[in-house]
Protein backbone atom coordinates (compact mmCIF):
# COMPACT_ATOMS: atom_id res chain seq x y z
CA UNK A 1 0.00 0.00 0.00
CA UNK A 2 3.16 2.41 0.48
CA UNK A 3 4.57 1.75 -2.55
CA UNK A 4 0.82 2.12 -4.59
CA UNK A 5 0.01 5.08 -2.69
CA UNK A 6 2.91 7.14 -4.90
CA UNK A 7 1.99 6.20 -8.19
CA UNK A 8 -1.85 6.82 -9.29
CA UNK A 9 -2.71 4.02 -11.65
CA UNK A 10 -1.54 1.49 -8.96
CA UNK A 11 -3.54 3.20 -6.37
CA UNK A 12 -6.86 2.99 -8.45
CA UNK A 13 -5.99 -0.62 -9.35
CA UNK A 14 -6.20 -1.30 -5.52
CA UNK A 15 -9.12 1.32 -4.38
CA UNK A 16 -12.30 2.35 -5.71
CA UNK A 17 -14.65 4.41 -5.00
CA UNK A 18 -18.11 3.32 -3.53
CA UNK A 19 -19.98 6.00 -2.05
CA UNK A 20 -19.87 9.72 -1.46
CA UNK A 21 -22.60 11.62 0.74
CA UNK A 22 -21.71 15.60 0.49
CA UNK A 23 -22.73 17.97 3.15
CA UNK A 24 -26.18 19.43 2.56
CA UNK A 25 -25.00 22.96 4.27
CA UNK A 26 -21.75 24.45 5.88
CA UNK A 27 -23.59 24.06 9.44
CA UNK A 28 -24.30 20.69 8.73
CA UNK A 29 -20.20 19.98 8.18
CA UNK A 30 -19.83 21.80 11.55
CA UNK A 31 -22.11 19.82 13.05
CA UNK A 32 -20.47 16.79 11.81
CA UNK A 33 -16.77 18.17 12.61
CA UNK A 34 -17.86 18.84 15.95
CA UNK A 35 -19.18 15.06 16.62
CA UNK A 36 -16.34 13.52 15.51
CA UNK A 37 -13.91 15.55 17.64
CA UNK A 38 -15.58 14.53 20.59
CA UNK A 39 -16.31 10.77 19.60
CA UNK A 40 -19.94 10.76 19.05
CA UNK A 41 -21.49 9.12 16.00
CA UNK A 42 -23.76 11.81 13.76
CA UNK A 43 -26.86 11.12 12.49
CA UNK A 44 -25.66 11.90 9.02
CA UNK A 45 -22.46 8.93 9.37
CA UNK A 46 -24.64 6.42 10.90
CA UNK A 47 -27.26 6.79 7.68
CA UNK A 48 -24.55 6.89 5.54
CA UNK A 49 -22.62 3.54 7.07
CA UNK A 50 -26.41 1.86 7.38
CA UNK A 51 -27.09 2.50 3.96
CA UNK A 52 -23.52 1.57 2.06
CA UNK A 53 -21.73 -1.21 4.15
CA UNK A 54 -22.82 -4.47 3.76
CA UNK A 55 -23.69 -5.36 7.37
CA UNK A 56 -25.31 -8.76 6.72
CA UNK A 57 -24.01 -11.55 4.24
CA UNK A 58 -21.58 -13.96 3.66
CA UNK A 59 -18.68 -11.50 3.31
CA UNK A 60 -17.61 -9.79 6.66
CA UNK A 61 -16.75 -6.17 5.99
CA UNK A 62 -13.71 -4.49 8.01
CA UNK A 63 -14.72 -0.89 8.45
CA UNK A 64 -11.70 1.73 8.55
CA UNK A 65 -11.05 4.42 11.10
CA UNK A 66 -8.71 6.97 10.83
CA UNK A 67 -9.71 8.01 14.18
CA UNK A 68 -9.68 6.01 17.15
CA UNK A 69 -12.01 7.91 19.27
CA UNK A 70 -14.52 7.72 16.38
CA UNK A 71 -14.00 4.13 15.74
CA UNK A 72 -14.80 2.91 19.12
CA UNK A 73 -17.97 5.10 19.58
CA UNK A 74 -18.66 3.23 15.92
CA UNK A 75 -17.76 -0.15 17.46
CA UNK A 76 -20.88 0.40 19.92
CA UNK A 77 -23.10 0.93 17.49
CA UNK A 78 -22.67 -1.61 14.39
CA UNK A 79 -21.87 -5.12 14.71
CA UNK A 80 -18.90 -4.62 12.41
CA UNK A 81 -15.07 -5.02 12.49
CA UNK A 82 -13.34 -1.75 13.02
CA UNK A 83 -9.32 -1.08 12.10
CA UNK A 84 -7.96 1.91 13.02
CA UNK A 85 -4.62 2.92 12.53
CA UNK A 86 -1.65 0.76 10.06
CA UNK A 87 -2.84 0.84 6.73
CA UNK A 88 -6.13 3.00 7.24
CA UNK A 89 -3.35 5.49 7.27
CA UNK A 90 -1.81 5.11 4.19
CA UNK A 91 -5.14 4.43 2.52
CA UNK A 92 -6.19 7.80 4.12
CA UNK A 93 -2.56 9.48 2.72
CA UNK A 94 -2.69 7.71 -0.60
CA UNK A 95 -6.44 9.56 -1.10
CA UNK A 96 -5.71 12.70 -0.30
CA UNK A 97 -2.86 12.63 -2.59
CA UNK A 98 -3.52 11.02 -5.63
CA UNK A 99 -7.69 10.64 -6.19
CA UNK A 100 -8.74 13.45 -8.65
CA UNK A 101 -11.58 14.42 -6.10
CA UNK A 102 -8.43 15.93 -3.74
CA UNK A 103 -7.60 18.64 -6.21
CA UNK A 104 -10.62 20.78 -5.56
CA UNK A 105 -11.47 24.20 -7.09
CA UNK A 106 -10.87 27.28 -5.62
CA UNK A 107 -13.83 28.04 -4.47
CA UNK A 108 -14.36 25.01 -2.36
CA UNK A 109 -11.14 25.51 -0.80
CA UNK A 110 -12.20 28.91 0.69
CA UNK A 111 -15.56 27.04 2.28
CA UNK A 112 -13.13 24.43 3.92
CA UNK A 113 -10.89 27.29 5.12
CA UNK A 114 -14.29 29.37 6.34
CA UNK A 115 -14.87 26.09 7.97
CA UNK A 116 -12.13 25.29 9.85
CA UNK A 117 -12.58 28.65 11.33
CA UNK A 118 -15.73 27.76 12.55
CA UNK A 119 -14.34 25.14 13.85
CA UNK A 120 -11.29 26.44 15.52
CA UNK A 121 -13.74 29.85 16.84
CA UNK A 122 -15.89 26.80 18.54
CA UNK A 123 -13.06 25.22 19.99
CA UNK A 124 -11.59 28.39 21.83
CA UNK A 125 -14.89 30.05 22.84
CA UNK A 126 -14.75 27.35 25.57
CA UNK A 127 -17.64 27.94 28.32
CA UNK A 128 -18.52 31.62 26.67
CA UNK A 129 -20.49 32.61 29.97
CA UNK A 130 -18.20 31.62 32.44
CA UNK A 131 -15.21 33.86 32.50
CA UNK A 132 -13.97 32.08 35.03
CA UNK A 133 -10.37 33.27 33.03
CA UNK A 134 -11.07 36.67 33.81
CA UNK A 135 -11.12 35.83 37.51
CA UNK A 136 -7.98 34.03 37.33
CA UNK A 137 -6.13 36.57 35.28
CA UNK A 138 -7.46 39.31 38.01
CA UNK A 139 -6.39 37.50 41.31
CA UNK A 140 -2.87 36.81 39.59
CA UNK A 141 -2.50 40.26 39.19
CA UNK A 142 -4.03 41.17 42.29
CA UNK A 143 -1.14 39.23 43.87
CA UNK A 144 1.44 40.62 42.25
CA UNK A 145 0.25 43.81 43.01
CA UNK A 146 0.30 43.16 46.48
CA UNK A 147 4.02 42.35 46.15
CA UNK A 148 5.14 45.27 44.13
CA UNK A 149 2.99 47.97 46.35
CA UNK A 150 5.19 46.77 49.52
CA UNK A 151 8.41 46.70 47.30
CA UNK A 152 7.86 50.23 46.37
CA UNK A 153 6.65 51.38 49.59
CA UNK A 154 9.65 49.91 51.63
CA UNK A 155 11.83 51.88 48.42
CA UNK A 156 10.08 54.83 49.74
CA UNK A 157 10.15 54.43 52.89
CA UNK A 158 14.55 54.22 52.78
CA UNK A 159 14.51 57.09 50.07
CA UNK A 160 12.43 59.43 52.44
CA UNK A 161 13.52 57.74 55.49
CA UNK A 162 16.85 59.69 55.05
CA UNK A 163 15.08 63.52 54.83
CA UNK A 164 12.24 62.66 57.59
CA UNK A 165 12.92 59.30 59.49
CA UNK A 166 10.37 60.44 62.53
CA UNK A 167 7.63 59.74 59.91
CA UNK A 168 7.77 55.76 59.50
CA UNK A 169 7.19 55.44 63.66
CA UNK A 170 4.37 57.49 63.37
CA UNK A 171 2.81 56.48 59.93
CA UNK A 172 2.53 52.59 59.53
CA UNK A 173 0.16 52.09 56.38
CA UNK A 174 1.95 51.91 52.98
CA UNK A 175 -0.24 53.81 50.75
CA UNK A 176 -0.68 56.69 53.35
CA UNK A 177 3.05 56.75 54.02
CA UNK A 178 3.14 57.50 50.37
CA UNK A 179 0.55 59.92 50.59
CA UNK A 180 2.37 61.87 52.92
CA UNK A 181 5.84 61.76 51.70
CA UNK A 182 4.36 63.20 48.41
CA UNK A 183 2.02 65.93 50.49
CA UNK A 184 4.60 67.35 52.69
CA UNK A 185 7.84 67.08 50.49
CA UNK A 186 10.58 69.36 52.22
CA UNK A 187 9.68 68.73 55.99
CA UNK A 188 10.92 72.07 56.67
CA UNK A 189 8.09 73.74 54.64
CA UNK A 190 5.23 72.41 56.95
CA UNK A 191 3.67 74.80 59.16
CA UNK A 192 0.45 75.07 61.02
CA UNK A 193 -1.60 75.75 57.31
CA UNK A 194 -0.81 72.30 56.74
CA UNK A 195 -2.42 70.82 59.61
CA UNK A 196 -5.67 70.66 57.51
CA UNK A 197 -4.26 68.95 54.42
CA UNK A 198 -2.46 66.48 56.64
CA UNK A 199 -5.68 65.42 58.73
CA UNK A 200 -7.72 64.56 55.15
CA UNK A 201 -5.13 61.66 54.72
CA UNK A 202 -4.35 60.41 58.03
CA UNK A 203 -7.68 60.98 59.19
CA UNK A 204 -6.33 61.63 62.99
CA UNK A 205 -6.01 65.12 64.19
CA UNK A 206 -3.98 63.81 66.67
CA UNK A 207 -1.01 61.89 63.78
CA UNK A 208 -1.58 65.23 61.66
CA UNK A 209 -0.26 66.99 64.85
CA UNK A 210 2.40 64.90 65.94
CA UNK A 211 3.51 64.92 62.23
CA UNK A 212 3.59 68.52 62.28
CA UNK A 213 5.80 68.68 65.96
CA UNK A 214 8.12 65.54 64.32
CA UNK A 215 8.97 67.92 61.32
CA UNK A 216 10.02 70.50 63.24
CA UNK A 217 12.50 68.87 65.70
CA UNK A 218 13.44 65.89 63.44
CA UNK A 219 17.05 64.57 62.85
CA UNK A 220 17.04 64.05 58.70
CA UNK A 221 19.38 65.14 56.43
CA UNK A 222 18.92 68.46 54.03
CA UNK A 223 17.43 67.17 51.06
CA UNK A 224 17.86 68.70 47.29
CA UNK A 225 14.89 70.00 45.33
CA UNK A 226 15.48 67.55 42.21
CA UNK A 227 15.74 64.44 44.95
CA UNK A 228 11.95 65.79 46.43
CA UNK A 229 10.96 65.69 42.90
CA UNK A 230 12.11 62.02 41.98
CA UNK A 231 10.39 61.06 45.21
CA UNK A 232 7.25 62.61 44.73
CA UNK A 233 6.97 61.33 41.17
CA UNK A 234 8.11 57.79 42.61
CA UNK A 235 5.67 58.09 45.60
CA UNK A 236 3.02 59.35 42.97
CA UNK A 237 3.14 56.28 40.61
CA UNK A 238 3.03 54.01 44.12
CA UNK A 239 -0.06 55.97 45.37
CA UNK A 240 -1.68 55.12 41.54
CA UNK A 241 -1.00 51.61 41.92
CA UNK A 242 -2.76 51.33 45.54
CA UNK A 243 -5.71 53.10 43.72
CA UNK A 244 -5.79 50.52 40.97
CA UNK A 245 -5.62 48.00 43.33
CA UNK A 246 -8.83 48.58 44.64
CA UNK A 247 -10.41 48.99 41.58
CA UNK A 248 -9.06 45.80 40.46
CA UNK A 249 -10.70 43.89 43.65
CA UNK A 250 -13.92 45.88 43.11
CA UNK A 251 -13.98 43.94 39.41
CA UNK A 252 -13.05 40.76 41.16
CA UNK A 253 -16.04 41.02 43.57
CA UNK A 254 -18.33 42.06 40.33
CA UNK A 255 -16.81 39.24 37.99
CA UNK A 256 -17.23 36.53 41.07
CA UNK A 257 -20.87 37.95 41.68
CA UNK A 258 -21.24 36.56 37.91
CA UNK A 259 -19.19 33.40 37.61
CA UNK A 260 -19.14 32.09 40.93
CA UNK A 261 -21.93 33.40 43.25
CA UNK A 262 -22.14 30.50 45.44
CA UNK A 263 -19.20 30.09 45.98
CA UNK A 264 -18.22 34.10 46.75
CA UNK A 265 -20.94 34.08 49.15
CA UNK A 266 -20.05 31.09 50.69
CA UNK A 267 -16.11 31.46 51.02
CA UNK A 268 -15.66 35.03 49.94
CA UNK A 269 -14.34 36.37 46.43
CA UNK A 270 -10.71 36.37 47.09
CA UNK A 271 -10.24 32.83 48.50
CA UNK A 272 -13.03 31.61 45.49
CA UNK A 273 -11.00 33.53 43.25
CA UNK A 274 -8.03 31.70 44.65
CA UNK A 275 -9.34 27.95 44.56
CA UNK A 276 -10.26 28.69 40.65
CA UNK A 277 -7.03 29.89 39.69
CA UNK A 278 -5.28 27.22 41.66
CA UNK A 279 -7.95 24.32 39.93
CA UNK A 280 -7.37 26.24 36.27
CA UNK A 281 -10.88 26.43 35.65
CA UNK A 282 -14.29 26.73 37.65
CA UNK A 283 -15.13 23.76 35.98
CA UNK A 284 -12.24 21.80 36.86
CA UNK A 285 -12.84 22.89 40.55
CA UNK A 286 -16.48 21.37 40.14
CA UNK A 287 -15.02 17.96 39.49
CA UNK A 288 -12.65 17.79 42.49
CA UNK A 289 -13.95 16.06 45.41
CA UNK A 290 -14.28 17.94 48.51
CA UNK A 291 -10.63 16.01 50.34
CA UNK A 292 -8.99 17.56 47.19
CA UNK A 293 -10.34 21.17 47.95
CA UNK A 294 -9.91 20.75 51.39
CA UNK A 295 -5.91 20.90 50.64
CA UNK A 296 -5.52 22.56 47.55
CA UNK A 297 -2.92 25.08 47.53
CA UNK A 298 -0.69 22.64 49.85
CA UNK A 299 0.51 20.31 47.77
CA UNK A 300 4.04 20.39 48.80
CA UNK A 301 2.96 19.94 52.45
CA UNK A 302 1.40 16.82 51.45
CA UNK A 303 4.04 15.33 49.63
CA UNK A 304 6.47 16.02 52.18
CA UNK A 305 4.42 13.97 55.18
CA UNK A 306 3.50 11.24 52.73
CA UNK A 307 7.42 10.74 52.24
CA UNK A 308 8.03 11.41 55.85
CA UNK A 309 5.24 9.42 57.31
CA UNK A 310 4.04 12.36 59.22
CA UNK A 311 0.58 14.19 59.38
CA UNK A 312 -0.88 15.50 56.52
CA UNK A 313 -2.21 19.27 56.49
CA UNK A 314 -5.36 20.18 57.66
CA UNK A 315 -5.99 22.44 54.85
CA UNK A 316 -4.80 25.01 52.06
CA UNK A 317 -6.04 28.08 50.36
CA UNK A 318 -9.33 27.62 52.53
CA UNK A 319 -6.99 28.64 55.74
CA UNK A 320 -7.40 32.14 54.58
CA UNK A 321 -11.60 31.91 55.22
CA UNK A 322 -12.52 33.78 58.54
CA UNK A 323 -14.43 30.41 59.56
CA UNK A 324 -11.08 28.57 60.10
CA UNK A 325 -9.46 31.50 62.15
CA UNK A 326 -12.94 31.71 64.70
CA UNK A 327 -12.65 28.01 65.33
CA UNK A 328 -10.92 26.79 68.09
CA UNK A 329 -7.36 24.68 67.35
CA UNK A 330 -9.25 21.24 68.39
CA UNK A 331 -12.15 22.13 65.91
CA UNK A 332 -9.65 23.48 62.80
CA UNK A 333 -9.54 20.27 60.74
CA UNK A 334 -13.15 19.47 61.11
CA UNK A 335 -14.18 22.56 60.26
CA UNK A 336 -12.06 22.99 56.98
CA UNK A 337 -13.42 19.59 55.97
CA UNK A 338 -16.90 20.63 56.57
CA UNK A 339 -16.00 23.76 54.89
CA UNK A 340 -14.23 22.19 51.70
CA UNK A 341 -17.66 19.70 51.28
CA UNK A 342 -19.46 23.25 50.99
CA UNK A 343 -17.31 24.49 48.75
CA UNK A 344 -17.35 21.92 46.55
CA UNK A 345 -21.24 21.71 46.13
CA UNK A 346 -21.32 25.59 45.94
CA UNK A 347 -18.50 25.35 43.19
CA UNK A 348 -20.73 22.21 41.40
CA UNK A 349 -23.92 24.56 41.65
CA UNK A 350 -22.31 27.66 40.11
CA UNK A 351 -20.81 25.53 36.90
CA UNK A 352 -23.81 23.63 35.92
CA UNK A 353 -26.39 26.00 36.68
CA UNK A 354 -27.82 28.54 33.93
CA UNK A 355 -29.22 31.08 36.29
CA UNK A 356 -26.51 32.56 38.34
CA UNK A 357 -28.14 33.14 41.92
CA UNK A 358 -26.51 33.56 45.68
CA UNK A 359 -29.22 31.82 47.09
CA UNK A 360 -27.19 28.62 47.50
CA UNK A 361 -23.92 30.48 49.00
CA UNK A 362 -26.07 32.13 51.54
CA UNK A 363 -28.07 29.14 52.84
CA UNK A 364 -24.45 26.87 52.88
CA UNK A 365 -22.94 30.08 54.75
CA UNK A 366 -25.44 30.00 57.22
CA UNK A 367 -24.88 25.97 57.49
CA UNK A 368 -21.07 26.97 58.50
CA UNK A 369 -21.94 29.50 61.13
CA UNK A 370 -24.83 27.00 62.09
CA UNK A 371 -21.58 24.19 62.49
CA UNK A 372 -19.27 26.56 63.94
CA UNK A 373 -22.03 27.33 66.72
CA UNK A 374 -22.23 23.36 67.32
CA UNK A 375 -18.52 23.04 68.67
CA UNK A 376 -19.00 25.89 70.99
CA UNK A 377 -22.39 25.25 72.05
CA UNK A 378 -23.54 22.14 71.37
CA UNK A 379 -26.47 23.16 69.49
CA UNK A 380 -27.63 20.99 66.48
CA UNK A 381 -27.39 22.08 63.21
CA UNK A 382 -30.38 22.05 60.40
CA UNK A 383 -30.24 19.47 58.04
CA UNK A 384 -28.66 20.06 54.82
CA UNK A 385 -31.79 18.22 53.13
CA UNK A 386 -34.28 20.86 54.63
CA UNK A 387 -31.36 24.19 53.63
CA UNK A 388 -31.47 22.88 50.38
CA UNK A 389 -34.91 22.70 50.00
CA UNK A 390 -35.30 26.04 51.69
CA UNK A 391 -33.16 27.62 48.82
CA UNK A 392 -34.66 25.80 46.26
CA UNK A 393 -38.24 27.14 47.24
CA UNK A 394 -36.28 30.58 47.09
CA UNK A 395 -34.47 30.47 44.24
CA UNK A 396 -37.83 29.80 42.55
CA UNK A 397 -39.57 32.73 44.16
CA UNK A 398 -37.06 35.10 42.84
CA UNK A 399 -37.01 33.37 39.38
CA UNK A 400 -41.11 34.33 39.42
CA UNK A 401 -40.71 37.54 40.50
CA UNK A 402 -38.34 38.49 38.27
CA UNK A 403 -39.99 37.37 34.86
CA UNK A 404 -42.68 39.15 36.04
CA UNK A 405 -40.73 42.33 36.74
CA UNK A 406 -39.56 41.72 33.35
CA UNK A 407 -42.78 41.05 31.73
CA UNK A 408 -43.91 44.63 32.90
CA UNK A 409 -41.39 46.07 30.99
CA UNK A 410 -42.14 47.77 27.21
CA UNK A 411 -42.22 44.69 24.48
CA UNK A 412 -39.14 46.15 22.84
CA UNK A 413 -36.94 45.66 25.87
CA UNK A 414 -38.01 41.49 26.13
CA UNK A 415 -36.65 40.95 22.58
CA UNK A 416 -33.16 39.52 23.67
CA UNK A 417 -35.30 37.96 27.11
CA UNK A 418 -35.21 34.10 27.55
CA UNK A 419 -37.42 32.45 29.58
Amino acid sequence: VEESVLSLGKFNSMVSLAAFFPFKSAQAALENMNAISEGVVHADLKLFLETNLPLSGKKKAILGVSDAKIGAALQEEFTISIQTGGVVAEITRGENETCPGSHILQAASKAQLGLGHSYSRAKVKFNVNRADNMIIQSIALLDQLDKDINTFSMRVREWYGYHFPELIKIVSENSMYCRLAQLIGNRKELSEESLESLEEVVMDSGKAQAILDASRSSMGMDISPIDLINIERFSNRVVSLAAYRLELQEYLRSKMSQVAPNLAALIGEVVGARLISHAGSLTNLAKYPASTVQILGAEKALFRALKTRGNTPKYGLIFHSTFIGRAAAKNKGRISRYLANKCTIASRIDCFSEVPTSVFGDKLREQVEERLSFYETGEVPRKNVDVMKEAVKETKAAAIYGFKAVMNRPCCQLINYQC
